[in-house]
């Protein structure tokens, strides 16, 4: 009699499931906000008690006559701003921001970029001479106005070398006279803050690929040709960049003007931010001065916004990248 075999297999252990693609991408996101909570929260509450808190408390205290003493109680509405608005100081105060910012545009635009272009060129001492273009830029506003307002004096340093090369009949009272005070300020921010432009310019340079320089010499373009329709089109965002910084800072300029003159003779060089201190501080009158320094906001925001929009988009467009 045959007997069969019994053949018995091992029991197989159950194969574990591979977990879902949807959870995985799931808790993936999970972490990524977490992370992104926890790194953006201590710059978000900064930004919101340094940054947005003044702001509202400005605009809180702009619709109160208040000399900063005692409590808030004289309600007067819009009546600073309509008060700063129709003030003769304060559209002249706006007038000469807007003054040194298309100055700014107009004069230290192209001065940078040719001293960025020159200083790119392998020159003799060229370390040395970017360093002396940028010394200036180093300097803190209140040293610059310290130095500049003893050379401008009557007799002083600059009066003495007009002299001493045959230009002695175009000393003026560079800063008692309200017809070329602003100019004479131009001059001295020109020579402060014409260091940062030419530097930012020179790393929007080293940008430029060499190649395209040689294709354009192998065309025949000359050097002219070659930086007006190769470099100057490539140097586009950084000009754009520096366009943006410096009429922001035309339109906030302070220490330099208030150190040097005051925002005089006659209010000849008041700026916005000068006239806020002035009736802000000097005065007390803190509700208008609020008032001045809400209007002050609202038009370099605004600006901020346009330029944005229409002259950095492009520049920006594909260089943020959302999170999944």
């Amino acid at each position: 009699m045959m007997s069969a075999a019994i053949t018995t297999r091992p029991p197989t252990a159950p194969v574990p499931h591979a977990p879902a693609a949807g959870g995985t991408r799931r808790r993936s996101r999970v972490r990524t906000r977490l992370e992104l909570a926890f790194l953006l929260t201590p710059a978000l509450l900064l930004f919101v008690g340094f940054v947005l808190v003044p702001i509202g408390v400005a605009a809180y205290y702009s619709l109160y006559s208040w000399n900063g003493f005692g409590p808030l109680t004289d309600f007067v509405g819009l009546d600073n701003y309509v008060d700063a608005f129709s003030g003769d100081v304060f559209q002249g105060a706006i007038g000469h921001n807007l003054i040194i910012a298309t100055l700014s545009i107009v004069v230290q635009l192209p001065l940078s970029i040719g001293l960025a272009l020159l200083l790119n060129r392998k020159l003799r001492g060229r370390s040395v001479l970017r360093m002396v273009v940028f010394a200036p830029y180093v300097l803190s506003e209140a040293v610059t106005a310290v130095i500049w307002l003893l050379m401008l004096q009557p007799g002083g340093f600059v009066d003495e070398i007009l002299r001493g090369v045959g230009l002695g009949g175009v000393v003026k009272l560079w800063l008692a006279d309200p017809s070329v005070v602003l100019y004479t300020l131009f001059v001295v921010i020109t020579w402060k803050y014409i260091g940062f432009g030419v530097i930012l310019l020179l790393a929007g340079l080293q940008g430029v690929p060499p190649e395209l320089r040689e294709a354009a010499a192998l065309d025949g373009a000359g050097a002219w040709q070659t930086t007006r329709h190769v470099v100057l089109p490539l140097l586009g965002p950084t000009i754009r960049i520096w366009v943006f910084l410096s009429v922001i800072g035309s339109l906030q300029l302070f220490d330099l003007v208030w150190i040097m003159t005051l925002g005089g003779p006659a209010d000849a060089s008041s700026t916005m931010a000068t006239y806020l201190f002035d009736h802000g501080f000097k005065r007390y009158e803190f509700g208008f001065g609020s008032a001045v320094a809400v209007i002050l906001f609202v038009i370099c925001f605004v600006f901020a916004l346009f330029y944005q929009r229409f002259a950095l988009r492009r520049d920006t467009a594909g260089a943020l990248t959302g999170v999944r």
